[in-house]
């Protein structure tokens, strides 16, 4: 009996708390290798279609809890420096926050008066996302289901051309993105996606060697040359000198 009535109150007891079944079906975290959700949000650049709008380009999509809070406030300065890095690179950041877009304007407009470690003014040229409704945090599970409504998960996506979801990093609210380290990962990427046979090891930083996840035959002939473009530390750890050229 206690089975039935259970059974008879469910749908009424979620209809009465959405919250619980929404974040059942929407809050999940994009897979590595899925397609990006795609949105359509206000923005400080006026409306945007992700990630249609981007075309081939990379896109990384950076989420804030809240406008004006310190550590995000330093990260934004720090992306607006590297944005040419970023452009060169064939990249295009995307910030979203769940403030409304009248804040934005007003955090952006007080980001650009400030000479952030005597670097100068910088304009901030890349949209700041309005996300009041929390459509996109569910989307791309920035919410934690214990935390409180706003308290949204600082991520960062990294999108490629064929917008597929290739890196995502997390980060609490107490520890300040490294806007270095996302370029090094946006370079690692797009390196091993011009050569599939091709890893990064721990600590690669651009133009150093790479490794060869399973050397084919020429290599291996071409290791015991002198001066091989190839060498190895041990049987499973190949290294490739100069897989830029």
């Amino acid at each position: 009996m206690k089975k039935v009535i259970l059974i008879v109150l469910m749908p009424f007891w979620l209809a009465i708390n959405p919250g619980i079944a929404q974040d059942r079906e929407h809050n999940t975290i994009p897979l590595i290798g899925a397609a990006a959700p795609s949105f359509t949000a206000e923005s400080t650049n006026g409306t945007i279609h992700f990630p249609s709008d981007f075309g081939r380009n990379w896109k990384i999509l950076f989420s804030h809890p809240r406008d004006f809070t310190p550590v995000c406030s330093t990260e934004i300065l720090e992306l607006a420096y590297a944005e040419k890095e970023f452009e060169r690179l064939g990249a295009k950041l995307i910030v979203l926050s769940a403030d409304e877009l009248d804040t934005h304007f007003s955090w952006k407009a007080a980001l650009e008066q400030v000479n952030y470690q005597g670097r100068g003014l910088v304009k901030i040229a890349f949209p700041l996302v309005e996300d009041k409704s929390y459509v996109v945090s569910e989307l791309y599970g920035m919410t934690h289901p214990e935390a409180k409504r706003g308290a949204n998960i600082r991520g960062v996506y990294f999108i490629d051309r064929d917008d597929r979801v290739r890196a995502i990093n997390f980060y609490p609210s107490e520890v300040g993105r490294n806007t270095q380290e996302l370029l090094r990962t946006l370079v690692a990427l797009q390196k091993t996606d011009d050569n599939y046979s091709v890893v990064t090891p721990a600590n690669w930083m651009p133009g150093e060697p790479v490794m060869v996840a399973h050397p084919n035959i020429l290599m291996e002939e071409n290791m015991q040359q002198p001066n091989s473009i190839y060498f190895r530390y041990t049987w499973f750890m190949t290294f490739w000198t100069n897989a830029n050229d």
